[in-house]
C-alpha cells in the first residue's frame, strides 16, 4: 500500500498537513465535512486546493514526514510546495 503526506492551503490562507492511502479522496472528505476522526482544523478552515503531496512505501515513514512538515515555519512550508522561491 501506498501512503501520501500532502499539505492543503485553506480559505483562510493557512496550510493544513496530514497523511492519507487516497488523497483526492481525503480532500472531498475535508470540504464535506464527514470524516469520522481528525481534521477537525478543516472544518473550521474550509480547504481551497491541495499544494503538495509525496508517497511513501510505510505507514510510519508517512507518519514521520508529516510530523517533520507540521514543525517547519509556514515560510518552510511554501517552499516546500514550491509556492516561494
Amino acid at each position: 500500500m501506498t501512503y501520501f503526506v500532502y499539505m492543503l492551503e485553506t480559505q483562510k490562507g493557512t496550510i493544513y498537513t496530514g497523511f492519507t492511502t487516497d488523497v483526492q479522496r481525503r480532500f472531498q472528505e475535508h470540504l464535506n465535512g464527514i470524516s469520522k476522526k481528525g481534521a477537525k482544523y478543516t472544518n473550521a478552515n474550509k480547504p481551497i486546493r491541495i499544494i503538495y503531496t509525496k508517497s511513501f512505501e510505510t505507514r510510519s515513514d508517512a507518519m514521520k514526514e508529516e510530523y517533520r512538515i507540521k514543525h517547519l515555519s509556514r515560510k518552510e512550508k511554501l517552499l516546500l510546495a514550491g509556492k516561494i522561491a
